[in-house]
């Protein structure tokens, strides 16, 4: 982006000459007595001169400031100097999320960087994990991590009609029967292991699924390996495969909701008295997929933070071992 020099810039260089002026006193002290040679001076006159001078130095630089303030304020007013038609403190605002790592990015750090960036206790990281890959969080918590809030509520909605379509296709003659000798009654210890099954394979689905919708790992491999020279060129890659993802998400995902739909609809047409079996399993199945993780991520902080917080530095196995769990 070709901006100018930003009017923080000037305002800093104000300060910065402040702060070198009150740090040479001698400089300040010799200008009253060449001005003033005639005058004799005692105690009194040479601290009044002195503090005469500080005042009017510090008057001039609140006046610069005072106007570079006001420049701010109107060059804020202006966003036709500025890409996306943002203004010079949207900018600066959005320069700061940049720069801060997100979780995913500390996450992911090697073992020497994280011993110098990843200064999290065991529940931020713990607090870390949930708001980045439980689906609940990951979806509805408002965070700056590089991926469409959009397609990330998205995901919420079609992993349940995922789990719903996998618990439809678990309905054989067997099961069938077994509802008509309970009496259409619903027997929970007889569903486990369907539910169980419908869990994992609905999650092995997602998570394919996922891969086409978030677009922070692009973002931080471009923003992690990018240099100056070729940041154009990196930029219109990234950007490339960004859309590329985007265009197999939204093809895959529609093709998959046709077919959902089609095979649900000529299900509950047929089993018309299956459908609060089916409806009970769907829901059993998904909320045992809320929940479970909670419990998973608890395994990961055992091992990730002894070995960062260790004086000798050289647990990079448990390091490891910590970011392997973290993938389940």
């Amino acid at each position: 982006m070709k901006i100018k020099r930003p009017l923080y810039s000037q305002y800093l260089d104000i300060i910065r000459q402040n702060n070198d002026n009150k740090s040479a006193p001698a400089k300040r002290k010799q200008r009253p007595k060449k001005i003033l040679s005639d005058i004799p001076l005692n105690n009194n006159n040479k601290s009044k001169i002195k503090k005469n001078t500080n005042n009017n130095l510090i008057s001039r630089v609140q006046t610069r400031e005072g106007q570079i303030r006001n420049n701010i304020i109107n060059k804020s007013k202006s966003k036709r100097d500025y890409p996306y038609n943002m203004n010079e403190q949207q900018i600066y605002e959005m320069f700061l999320k940049i720069r801060q790592k997100t979780d995913l990015e500390l996450n992911e750090l090697p073992y020497k960087r994280a011993l110098q960036f990843d200064k999290r206790t065991y529940c931020g990281y713990y607090i870390s994990l949930v708001r980045t890959k439980h689906l609940l969080f990951f979806s509805f918590w408002n965070s700056f991590d590089y991926n469409s809030r959009i397609l990330k509520i998205f995901l919420f909605f079609f992993n349940f009609t995922v789990s719903f379509m996998v618990n439809a296709l678990f309905f054989n003659d067997d099961t069938m029967h077994k509802i008509y000798e309970e009496k259409g009654s619903f027997d929970f210890i007889y569903n486990i292991p369907q539910i169980l099954y419908s869990s994992l394979i609905s999650g092995f689905i997602n998570g394919l699924i996922r891969t086409l919708a978030v677009t922070d790992s692009n973002v931080l491999n471009f923003k992690q390996n990018a240099i100056k020279k070729d940041v154009n060129k990196k930029h219109e890659e990234t950007i490339k495969v960004i859309k590329m993802k985007c265009v197999l998400f939204f093809i895959i995902s529609s093709i998959l909701l046709i077919a959902f739909w089609f095979y649900l609809a000529c299900f509950c047409a047929v089993y018309k008295n299956t459908q609060i079996h089916l409806i009970k399993d769907t829901v059993i199945s998904f909320g045992t997929s809320m929940i479970y993780p909670f419990g998973i991520y608890l395994f990961p902080g055992i091992f990730r933070l002894p070995a960062l917080h260790d004086k000798k530095q050289d647990k990079e196995f448990m390091f490891k071992l910590s970011k392997a769990l973290q993938l389940i």
